[in-house]
């Protein structure tokens, strides 16, 4: 059995839940935005708000 490395786990964990968190925006979830920049820019945006 592979071994449990507690820091691993928790940095795992954060970065999960960061991306269940940006899910919650509607607009990243469905990516509406046609291009790469302006999709960026949301999550960009997001994350700055949900870090705020």
């Amino acid at each position: 059995p592979p071994g449990f490395d507690r820091c691993v786990y928790r940095r795992r964990n954060v970065v999960e839940r960061c991306f269940n968190r940006l899910k919650q925006w509607r607009g990243l979830a469905t990516r509406y935005d046609k291009t790469r920049e302006s999709y960026q820019a949301a999550v960009t945006i997001a994350s700055l708000l949900l870090w705020i």
